[in-house]
């Protein structure tokens, strides 16, 4: 079922280093400074992007994101999250807007802050499914790993740094053994109400020998745009280029593009 796809290290070598420098994400547990006493549900945040995909496979074409990431108690010391985000993949095979994956992601946290460092704990669970494509089996996993949070501000740019590495405990049709991010966002204002802003994603996945040959993948996002904020949101228009591992819920194969989008966010 798994065999190694030589040519994804051929494609990711140029490119592997600077994602994994310039990481991040935008629904992404962010760091936050310690309150002065316990406080309920003081941090929460809807995001909601669309953008489009320049493949020429037209199984990606479009790509969505709805969510929202809350932290439910913040106890000074650190804080409880949680994260719940949904995936819209969608293609031109059977109409101009064919959504032919929806991908689930649910995340809990629980950190600690210490010396201007938050360290947190999670439980971090991805399922995939097609859309109007006939699947009986689960293709799922769940995780258990730690994060490191940083949050500092150099000559007027706040710049914002995570990483985390997790271990899969169960996994449904897939070879994974391990997950590694890091990730870094970059702002800075330049006019009222405005920011221009530098965001990137990477990940290495290893994998597990006993199901599989392949080598251990790479896989990373690159976006930069303009993040407009008005009186209760925030508007990003932006361009970027994703290599995304395993692109297809069902193919073993890296899958790489540029896109142009926008996204939401709650101010």
């Amino acid at each position: 079922m798994f065999s190694p796809d030589r040519s994804v290290i051929r494609r990711a070598a140029g490119a592997a280093c600077l994602m994994m420098a310039l990481a991040g994400s935008a629904f992404a547990q962010e760091p936050k400074p310690a309150p002065q006493t316990i406080e309920y549900f003081s941090r929460y945040n809807f995001h909601m992007s669309g953008m489009s995909l320049s493949s020429d496979d037209p199984r990606f074409a479009w790509d969505a994101h709805f969510g929202a990431d809350v932290d439910a108690l913040d106890y000074v010391v650190g804080r409880m999250s949680f994260l719940m985000d949904y995936e819209a993949v969608m293609g031109s095979e059977l109409r101009p807007f064919d959504p032919n994956q929806g991908n689930y992601t649910l995340e809990g946290s629980l950190s600690y802050r210490f010396g201007g460092v938050e360290v947190a704990a999670l439980m971090h669970h991805v399922s995939r499914h097609l859309g109007d494509r006939e699947k009986e089996f689960a293709i799922a996993w769940n995780t258990l790993g730690a994060r490191v949070l940083k949050q500092a501000t150099f000559d007027g740019t706040a710049v914002e740094a995570t990483a985390d590495l997790a271990w899969i405990g169960q996994r449904s049709y897939v070879d994974y053994q391990w997950i590694g991010n890091a990730a870094v966002d970059l702002r800075r204002p330049v006019w009222p109400h405005t920011v221009v802003y530098g965001r990137g994603a990477g990940q290495l996945v290893g994998i597990n020998s006993s199901v599989s040959t392949r080598p251990t993948q790479v896989g990373g996002v690159l976006e930069g745009g303009v993040r407009l904020a008005g009186t209760d949101g925030v508007v990003e228009l932006f361009v970027g280029f994703e290599r995304r591992i395993d692109a297809y819920p069902l193919d073993f194969q890296a899958q790489q593009w540029m896109t142009v989008g926008f996204r939401l966010l709650r101010r």
